[in-house]
């Protein structure tokens, strides 16, 4: 857990970040749905449109929690007095040749805690997870014109390229994406 502190640093300040299995993430799940309808409400590429409905949420994060319980996906939320305001997924490859592979997804702050290093936070439990977990090299992709390409970057994450139409919004418009990458080994090339 990564106790992360804001400017009040009080005791209700405190963002903790923490690794949920299966059975709590579905004790969360009202939370996470919130977490993700608040996101996709503020622009985050996440794959949904706005506005996300209840029931596509909820389904959304059952199919993560079986994921987890099945070992194909590992999940951090970010707590703020109880309340969820942050969330990152890991997804490690099952490949044979790629035991050493992870991807990151969903990464999503609420708006109320932006710009508090939330997401950094996160960042660093994600590749923290990764490295304990013999994963390094971590590959992600994020909207183009999104702030999180500049996020990413530095993080120290390279740009591999963009892919343009690779996600329909609602108006049928494509939005092109951006993949990077970052090796957590070190000696390995970056």
């Amino acid at each position: 857990m990564t106790a992360l502190p804001d400017e009040a640093d009080s005791p209700e300040s405190l963002v903790a970040i923490r690794r949920v299995e299966a059975d709590e993430a579905a004790a969360l799940i009202a939370r996470l749905a919130a977490l993700l309808q608040d996101a996709v409400a503020s622009g985050a590429s996440l794959g949904f449109w706005h506005p996300l409905d209840d029931a596509r949420a909820h389904d959304y994060w059952r199919g993560v929690i079986a994921e987890v319980a099945a070992g194909k996906r590992w999940l951090l939320v970010a707590e703020r007095a109880g309340a969820v305001v942050g969330s990152a997924q890991l997804e490690p490859s099952p490949r044979q040749n790629a035991p050493h592979r992870a991807e990151v997804q969903k990464l999503m702050a609420h708006r109320a805690a932006r710009r508090q290093g939330i997401g950094r936070a996160l960042m660093d439990a994600v590749e923290s997870l990764a490295r304990d977990n013999g994963r390094t090299l971590l590959v992600l992709d994020t909207n183009t014109d999104s702030d999180a390409v500049y996020f990413y970057r530095a993080l120290g994450y390279r740009e591999v390229g963009s892919i343009p139409g690779y996600s329909l919004e609602a108006d049928g418009f494509g939005r092109a994406t951006t993949i990077f990458y970052k090796s957590l080994a070190q000696g390995m090339m970056s």
